[in-house]
């Protein structure tokens, strides 16, 4: 017997981050294989995928069997051990590469399964790590609008409210300062203006919340939620600055940043943040396996170096051997590829090409680096005026989310701030794809313009009308 997928789906599967309610009279979108940077779903229609999966599919489709014989060679050698106590080969060969690969001395290991974790364990360690020193410090401070996981921590974390109060009560205290979208700053604000700007709220913030209790800092190297938001210059060095003021450690999250999105195997190399903390996941493996690290310098290592301390934590498949091996395998695949020299050589030519849908009256504007970009979507360009929630609704989840996937495009649009269009393929992507993607989204967005565009004059309208009379 066959199984019915779509039946099956409706009747059992429960999607993350998704309205389910919409399939109930729609066909559940089931991706099947996948090649190069493209997908196919079950009904054989090909996409191209210009958010690798979510920000995590560095090496494309393509290497399955490379990385499944990888794979099967740990499963007949060592399914399983756990890192409680223990090592394995395959997790120390990748703690090694992964040091090598990490800026400055970020000597030191903690695997986890993901993202998230990867954020919750660095709360945790940076918590025991003051501590140690003894010193009562529990608070993080995040950026405005950031998406930091989902783990009760880690959402605690995050900067977004509309995922977060439906948990409430959460971790306390978490602290959120502004982010780095300069978009929607004064024109006549200089770059070292807008930088002093963002430092004295971060500083006034921590002042505020206690220098003495602050364990963390958080922030990605680019932000993510609301769009890409890339770091004045100067920012970075000093945030570093005053993280060593007050003894707070300063965490890296790149969670998407990491292994080569940005042109360097870390942001952190790229914006010199010099970070005692770096969570990544996604592109560690390239997605091909569930794993995540926790990157700890040499000097946060230290306390737990004593005959009777030890970090208090651990996940049972953390470092597991055969995410590891997979780990190792994308590693060297993207070496011998010269995968992040691909993004380092093709990032200006995506920018430029991207660049052409700056002249509809619907995007006001394109932020990212490498290959790492959002289009922020605006009602009126003079004023950069946005888009009020009902429209929002209507323009996002009604219109571009199902037209863009109907043509053939998966990437994101997404209202966690002002409403952007996240694009953000895998790193093998060249000038074909980049073309492909933008006439698509070129297309779809002026139909989008169009509607809006008819929407505000039917409704300006509506006021006026005679009754009876219809709008066309």
């Amino acid at each position: 017997m066959t199984l019915d997928l779509q039946q099956a789906a409706r009747d059992h599967l429960w999607m993350h981050f998704t309205r389910m309610a919409a399939y109930e009279d729609a066909e559940v979108p089931i991706i099947m294989r996948g090649d190069g940077c493209y997908l196919e779903d079950a009904n054989g229609k090909r996409y191209l995928d210009a958010l690798a999966g979510l920000f995590a599919v560095q090496i494309g489709y393509s290497y399955g069997d490379e990385v499944g014989r990888a794979a099967h060679a740990q499963l007949k050698e060592l399914p399983f051990y756990t890192n409680w106590s223990y090592a394995h080969p395959r997790a120390i060969e990748l703690a090694h590469e992964v040091a090598q690969l990490a800026p400055g001395d970020l000597n030191r290991v903690f695997f986890v399964s993901g993202g998230s974790e990867a954020v919750e364990s660095a709360w945790k360690l940076a918590r025991q790590y003051h501590a140690a020193h003894g010193e009562r410090r529990w608070k993080a401070i995040a950026r405005r609008t950031a998406y930091h996981g989902t783990t009760m921590g880690a959402l605690s974390i995050n900067g977004i409210a509309a995922i977060k109060n439906v948990f409430e009560p959460l971790v306390p205290e978490t602290f959120h300062v502004r982010n780095t979208n300069r978009y929607h700053r004064p024109d006549e604000e200089t770059e070292d203006e807008f930088t002093a700007f963002l430092l004295d709220d971060l500083e006034e913030a921590i002042i505020a919340a206690g220098p003495s209790t602050v364990a963390m800092v958080i922030m990605e190297p680019v932000q993510n939620a609301g769009g890409a938001f890339t770091p004045p210059a100067g920012y970075f060095q000093g945030v570093r600055a005053i993280c060593d003021e007050y003894g707070i450690l300063l965490c890296a999250d790149e969670v998407i940043t990491g292994f080569g999105r940005l042109g360097e195997w870390f942001g952190s190399t790229k914006y010199d943040i010099r970070p005692d903390l770096v969570t990544s996941a996604k592109g560690l493996s390239s997605a091909y396996a569930s794993i995540g690290a926790v990157i700890a310098t040499d000097k946060v290592f230290e306390p737990f170096m004593g005959q009777q301390s030890m970090y208090t934590h651990g996940i049972t498949f953390g470092g597991h051997p055969v995410q590891c091996a997979i780990a190792l395998k994308n590693i060297e695949i993207m070496k011998r590829e010269q995968i992040v020299e691909n993004v380092r050589d093709n990032g200006t030519a995506f920018r430029d090409t991207l660049a052409q849908l700056l002249d509809l009256d619907i995007v006001g504007d394109l932020r990212g680096t490498g290959y790492f970009y959002a289009l922020e979507l605006v009602k009126d360009k003079e004023t950069k005026a946005g888009f009020s929630d009902e429209d929002s609704e209507t323009l996002l989840r009604g219109f571009l989310s199902p037209a863009l996937f109907e043509r053939g495009l998966i990437c994101r649009a997404d209202d966690r701030g002002d409403p952007v269009v996240q694009i953000s393929p895998p790193l093998i992507a060249a000038q074909a794809q980049f073309d492909e993607m933008t006439g698509i989204l070129g297309d779809v967005l002026t139909e989008a313009q169009e509607r809006m565009h008819v929407t505000t004059r039917a409704l300006a309208g509506e006021a006026t009308r005679e009754p009876g009379t219809r709008i066309p």
